[in-house]
Parts: structure tokens; sequence; C-alpha cells
């Protein structure tokens, strides 16, 4: 241990050494009377299938010592700058991007305290690349607060694409079973690795152009869209839903419908009625959720269409479960007790390779998508690496457009 730290300690009095040196050069040419500026290119490279162009991204040079910040918009695949005073140089490749398949990608790649003296010198710098999915959960609050109170679960849907997208038509399931467990059902072995299971669907309604979502914009869908703070309901709870723009209304006096709109309901138990809950909600211990979209041309009825349901054939229960196929599914994110019971999972590695949770239940707490940058409005670009035992902080105060982001202009509270 004592020879590593040793060894580390060298190789800092070297680093040091150098920048010092770099600087003590730098100073000496700032002396001068007249500096000869510089002519640089940068060749970015990247290892993602099918992206050959970093058109579109944005290059910045930035140099502290002397408060200069160059930024200059990438048009190829590399990048001319020219009039560089020598001197230590911060450099950031940063954007969007889209492969040959439009699949969009966040790109971030650095050199820091990097020198350029020499004249036309090619620099190359190493880009990562995250896949960014269109629509995504954002934040999922589905702990409960305390009292015993589980009636302020909600879920924050974002556009994390370029374009507009609309809700109208998409569908909102929690998986069965409704929590993490190593018992997991027995379901059709016809059904191979193509399909997830719910005991419960819901729609968004719309004719089709009725709900937009532009980029950067959020709506949050709550299991009881009121305020839950006021004291006929539960002061204790961390959230007031009020604004939110969908609500899973049962039609129970006792928690009556709200401003927001109305989910439409679609199948449980093999038929499109409500049934006798008071209210729905998800599991306190973390559900598996999912939203999908039914492609153009097909029809989806699971309870008219007796294939599409199914039996856990593991017991003799005769309950119906729909089935999804996970071709449609647009994004998915599994929750549960703690970090172990991810090896009692309910999806596929393909939607969510991980599991988020909050460690307890009825503590106000929840997790939320994490940011790793932001589009020129200050909207943020959440990272979705179909992992959210990464994707997500988990164990935050619940909080309606977290970094941000829009309400959409068609939210109840704006008209």
């Amino acid at each position: 241990m004592k020879k590593k730290q040793f060894i580390n300690a060298i190789g800092l009095l070297i680093l040091i050494s150098v920048l010092f040196t770099n600087c003590s050069r730098y100073k000496e040419i700032l002396n001068t009377d007249k500096i000869k500026l510089i002519h640089t290119t940068v060749n970015p490279s990247i290892d993602i299938n099918g992206l050959e162009s970093f058109e579109g991204l944005k290059i910045i040079f930035t140099n502290f010592l002397e408060n200069i910040k160059i930024e200059k918009e990438i048009t190829g695949t590399s990048i001319s700058v020219e009039g560089l005073i020598p001197g230590i140089y911060t450099i950031v490749i940063s954007g969007k991007a889209a492969n040959n398949e439009g699949q969009l990608f966040y790109l971030n790649g650095s050199l820091v305290n990097y020198p350029i003296f020499n004249d036309n010198e090619t620099i190359k710098i190493s880009v990562t690349g995250l896949r960014i999915s269109p629509l995504v959960f954002k934040e999922i609050y589905f702990a409960g607060s305390p009292k015993n109170y589980f009636r302020d679960q909600f879920y924050e849907i974002y556009n994390n694409s370029d374009s507009p997208l609309y809700l109208d038509g998409l569908y909102f399931a929690a998986l069965y079973p409704t929590i993490a467990t190593e018992n997991l059902p027995v379901w059709p072995e016809s059904d191979g690795k193509n399909f997830v299971y719910s005991d419960r669907l819901w729609k968004f309604p719309g004719n089709g152009t009725q709900y937009p979502l532009k980029p950067g914009e959020s709506c949050i869908v709550s299991q009881f869209a009121a305020n839950h703070q006021m004291g006929i309901y539960n002061p204790s709870s961390s959230i007031d839903c009020s604004s939110s723009e969908f609500e899973f209304n049962m039609n129970n006096k006792n928690f009556p419908d709200q401003p927001a709109v109305d989910m439409v309901h679609v199948f449980s138990n093999g038929s499109s009625a409500m049934g006798t809950l008071p209210q729905y909600l998800t599991s306190v211990f973390g559900g598996a959720y999912v939203i999908f979209k039914v492609p153009d041309g097909v029809i989806y009825d699971p309870v008219g269409d007796k294939t599409l349901q199914t039996k856990n054939l593991a017991t003799t229960s005769t309950i119906l479960y729909a089935k999804i196929p996970i071709a449609y599914v647009l994004d998915g994110v599994e929750a549960g007790h703690n970090e172990t019971m991810v090896k009692a999972k309910r999806m596929a590695g393909v939607l969510d390779a991980g599991m988020t949770y909050v460690g307890a239940t009825y503590n106000g707490l929840g997790v939320a998508r994490k940011k790793i940058a932001e589009n020129e409005d200050g909207t943020p670009v959440l990272q979705d690496t179909n992992n959210s035992t990464d994707d997500f902080d988990r164990g935050v105060v619940p909080m309606f457009r977290r970094y941000n982001s829009k309400m959409p202009s068609w939210n109840h509270t704006l008209n």
C-alpha cells in the first residue's frame, strides 16, 4: 500500500511539473511582443454502429487562465479551429446525433488541461454515447407517505427526444406479479420471451393529436390527482398532485373525480369493467411499469381477443392476465423492495436489466431518472441505458417536473 501511494505521489508531482512547465512556457509566450495564433484540427472517434457523422455537435475550447472560450459547431467528421492563442485548454464535445436507423444518442467527450502550443496539430478525442429513448418514465413515486397513505402515488412521463410526440392511445400497465418475488408465475411455453403480463391495463385518451408532448415536456399520471397535503387527506404527504395531467379515476365518491383528465380503463380479469376496487394503486414495495404503443394498423384487444389473455399456470386460479408484446414497449422500469430483489425480476433484461428501489414503505420517497445533460432551452436530457439500477437516483423527495422539465400547454391549470 505504501509503495502504491509513493508511486501515485510521484505521478502527481510529474503532472504538476508538466502543467507548471507548460504554464511557464505559456506566460513566456504572452510576454513576447507578438503572439502567433494557432490552427488545430480535432478528430472525434466513437464506436456506435451506423453513426458516421458528428454534424451538429458542439465543440468548446476553454482557456481558464486567460478566460477565453471558443465555441463552434461540428459540420462533418472533424473540425478545424483557427485563431487559438497558445495555452492550456479544456476541450469538450457534446450534443445529440442520430445513427442511420434514426436512433438518437447523447454524445460527450473531453480533454482536460490539454496543452496546445504547436501549429497545425491534430487532436484526437474519444467520444462516448448514450442512447436517448424518446419517451421515458422520468420519476416514479410508489412507496407512499407516512401514516400508511398510498393515494399520492404518481408516474411522470417525459419526452426525451427532439420531436413532438403524442400520448393519445398509448398504454400504461404495472406488470404481474405486483411485487418482486422469486415465486414467479408460469406462463404458456408457446409465448416464449415475447410478452410481459399485467392484471390491469389503462390507456391515454385522445383522438390521435389531442395530447402532444413537446421535447422537454412531461406529463404526470396520478393515482388520485388531488392535493394530498390537505387536512382531509394526509398532511404528512410529500406531494400535491392537483396539477397532474391525468389520473386513474375509479369513480369512488370518497375520492372524487379531479380536474385531471381520466385515463381510460381497458382490461381487468378479461373484462373492460373496472370492478369494485376503491382506488387503483401499484405496490408500495415497487412495481414493474411499462408504457407501450400499438403499431399503426394493428388491433390490440386483450378483452375481445382471447389469444391475448392467459392464466398463471403455476396455480389453479382462473384470473386472466393481458399479454403485452415486448416489441410494443416504449419504456420499462422495474422497482422492488431493495437491491437484493433484482433476482426476482418480472420483465426481461431487454426492457430493464436492473432494478430501482427506495428501501422502505410509507417513507415519502421516490426514484428519479438521472439527468446527463441539458438542452439549449434548459430542459434535461435523461439517462436511459435500460438498467434502472444505474439510471435512477433513489430515495429522493418526490417532485413534479424536476430539472426544469416543462408543463404541456393543455394542462388544466393553464386554461
